[in-house]
C-alpha cells in the first residue's frame, strides 16, 4: 500500500483495494487471450501462463489484506458481508482463469480451437466491463451500463460453449480429445459465469447503498 493510502481513513483503503483487484483481473484475463492466440509459441506460452499465475496470486494477497482490514475496521463503507462476498468474488475469478490455464498444459493440448479464443475474448470484455463497474463503488454511482454489460457477454459465452460441443461431437475426433476438450470450454465457461456472479454481489452493493 502506497503512502497516500496509508493517510487515508482505513474505510476509504476497501475502495483502493477492489480496484487494483479488478485491475488484476483485466491483466489475467489479457494474458489468457495471449495465451490462446500464441499458443503454438511455446516461450510465449510460458510466459503468459505465469503472468496468469502471477496475477492469481497477487490477487490472493489482495483478498487477504481485504480480509484483514475487515477484521480490523470499526466503520466500513458498507455491509461487512458484501465486502467479504465482493472480495471472494472477485477472487474466484481470478482462480478459475488460472485453472483454465494451467488445465492448457496439464491436458498437454497443441491445438488451441477458434471456439476457445473467442471464449478468452469474452472473458477479457467481461474483466474490462468488471474493472469499469467496480470503479463506480466509491460513491456508490450507477453501474447500470456495466452490469448489461456483463449479463450480454454471459449470454454470448453460453452461446459459444454451445457451439463448442456441438462442434467437438461433429469434429470426428477420438473420444479422448473430445472429452478433453469439453472439460477445457467448460472451465472457461465458469469464468464468465464468475463475472455474473461478482455482477450481481456489486449490483446488490450499489442498490442498497443508493
Amino acid at each position: 500500500m502506497n503512502f497516500i493510502a496509508r493517510l487515508m481513513p482505513r474505510e476509504g483503503r476497501f475502495f483502493i483495494l477492489f480496484d487494483g483487484h479488478a485491475k488484476l483481473i483485466v491483466d489475467g484475463a489479457m494474458a489468457l487471450v495471449d495465451v490462446l492466440r500464441h499458443y503454438d509459441v511455446e516461450k510465449d506460452r510460458a510466459v503468459g501462463i505465469k503472468h496468469i499465475e502471477d496475477a492469481e496470486h497477487a490477487a490472493d494477497r489482495i483478498t487477504h489484506e481485504t480480509v484483514q482490514l475487515l477484521h480490523t475496521t470499526f466503520v466500513t463503507p458498507f455491509d461487512r458481508d458484501d465486502i467479504f462476498r465482493l472480495a471472494t468474488s472477485l477472487d474466484d475469478i481470478c482462480d478459475l482463469v488460472d485453472d483454465a490455464a494451467q488445465n492448457l498444459e496439464l491436458y498437454d493440448v497443441r491445438r488451441i480451437p477458434e471456439r476457445a479464443r473467442e471464449q478468452g475474448d469474452v472473458i477479457h470484455r467481461a474483466a474490462r466491463e468488471l474493472d469499469a463497474g467496480v470503479r463506480h463503488l466509491d460513491g456508490f454511482r450507477d453501474a447500470s451500463d456495466e452490469l448489461h454489460g456483463l449479463r450480454e457477454l454471459e449470454d454470448e459465452g453460453d452461446r459459444i460453449l454451445r457451439l463448442a460441443v456441438a462442434e467437438l461431437f461433429r469434429s470426428g475426433q477420438d473420444p479422448l480429445s473430445i472429452i478433453r476438450w469439453k472439460d477445457i470450454h467448460e472451465q472457461l465457461e465458469e469464468a464468465v459465469d464468475g463475472f455474473q456472479t461478482a455482477a450481481d454481489v456489486l449490483e446488490a452493493i450499489l442498490v442498497k447503498n443508493r
